[in-house]
């Protein structure tokens, strides 16, 4: 389920979307959550709805760290106004930072951070990622040689968590995984009661953090979703402001594909590399060329929504909603569940969501899918996206 069925939610319910991937834990007080999230290729870079319709637009170097902070006030003002927030998105790691809080990890002062940006500078300028890898393990985190390549973002914060503490970053306790454990304690004292559903059993872990979430996954088939991610990925090549002008945008500013969180989110990447090649080919594209990123894109994309089947598969506060279902069906359930004084959400078969595959049948068409584009099917249907190509990123390299 998109973002764009929150707000009949909200109306229904009476309530105040925060319309982000995740929101931070605030201790502050108790109250209702709902967390709608839903399978998507995408992640949210997009802003927050408070009370007063006051909107925040994040930079290319905005990170889940500086998220916390601001989505922590964010509730507290949708809180302060009386209202319930409704947490859309499809971004594992914020929505995990928001119920279970972030790691204790220091913030380095400016002293440090500029310290730091000064001994990377030349490495990340030079595109020596090897060399400033070696740096940092040398520095003592050995699990820098593990992350991705050319995630300058992570390589300095990493540096400046160990001149800030003396440690590496995997010395800081994560909140997550202190309540994973105690669940996995308690997980024994409930196996032995045949009358516990999962759904109870989810529910009522949640029920030990700051916040009493009813939190639901929404997602459809398998391979309705697979065809639903590429015909996504083509509107957004479609129009002037699509993810190619975006991608544009952050080359004009000097960054590089996968160099921080917006380059290496999907699509961006893919986009930034296509225009990338056809700058430095003075500005052309041919059409097997287009296609090709294309596919690129769309491929990464189910990959990503792959991934994050798998991620909340493993999450056990989430009841898994089948979004192929009338909406209006799916969010009556939402909103009984909320209003249900018993605290308990069971999903009705009609609704639930299988979270394994439960056929051959199911498996052997996963494996034959095939991408059916509907509206870049033939050479000439992407004759103007190739003209806009040659236009700006001509012009780019006649900048340069």
């Amino acid at each position: 389920m998109g973002k764009s069925s929150a707000p009949t939610l909200s109306r229904c319910i009476g309530v105040l979307m925060l319309d982000l991937p995740s929101l931070p834990r605030v201790k502050e007080r108790r109250c209702h959550i709902i967390c709608l999230t839903y399978c998507t290729p995408l992640k949210v870079f997009g802003c927050y709805c408070s009370p007063y319709s006051k909107h925040v637009f994040y930079s290319p170097d905005y990170s889940v760290g500086q998220f916390y902070e601001d989505a922590r006030q964010a509730t507290r003002c949708i809180l302060d106004g009386g209202r319930v927030p409704i947490v859309t998105g499809g971004t594992g790691l914020y929505l995990r930072w928001f119920m279970y809080g972030k790691p204790d990890v220091p913030k380095a002062s400016l002293e440090v951070a500029s310290e730091v940006y000064a001994e990377l500078a030349d490495l990340q300028k030079s595109e020596d990622w090897d060399a400033a890898v070696e740096l940092v393990v040398k520095a003592g985190d050995p699990k820098a040689q593990f992350l991705a390549m050319n995630d300058w973002y992570r390589l300095r914060r990493s540096l400046e968590i160990i001149k800030s503490s003396g440690s590496p970053p995997s010395a800081f306790s994560v909140p997550y995984d202190s309540f994973r454990k105690q669940c996995d304690l308690g997980a024994t004292d409930n196996s032995n009661d045949m009358n516990s559903s999962p759904d109870e059993v989810g529910e009522n872990k949640s029920k030990g953090l700051d916040y009493d979430f009813i939190c639901f996954f929404l997602s459809s088939q398998r391979l309705h979703l697979y065809r639903s991610i590429d015909y996504r990925c083509e509107d957004m090549l479609s129009g002037s402001e699509g993810i190619l002008s975006e991608a544009r945008w952050l080359l004009d500013i000097g960054l590089l594909p996968n160099s921080n969180s917006a380059t290496r989110a999907i699509g961006y990447r893919q986009a930034m590399e296509y225009l990338l090649m056809c700058r430095q080919q003075g500005g052309r594209s041919s059409a097997g060329q287009f296609y090709a990123f294309l596919s690129e894109f769309q491929k990464a994309s189910r990959n990503f929504a792959k991934r994050q089947l798998t991620w909340f598969r493993n999450e056990r506060t989430y009841h898994w909603l089948d979004a192929s279902k009338p909406m209006e069906e799916v969010l009556n359930f939402i909103y009984d569940a909320y209003h249900d004084k018993n605290g308990t959400v069971i999903v009705p078969e009609s609704l639930k969501l299988r979270k394994e595959l439960s056929s051959r049948r199911e498996v052997s068409e996963l494996k034959a899918y095939r991408t059916k584009n509907r509206h870049f099917v033939r050479r000439e249907d992407c004759s103007q996206i190739l003209d806009w190509i040659m236009r700006t990123e001509g012009e780019a390299m006649t900048k340069v």
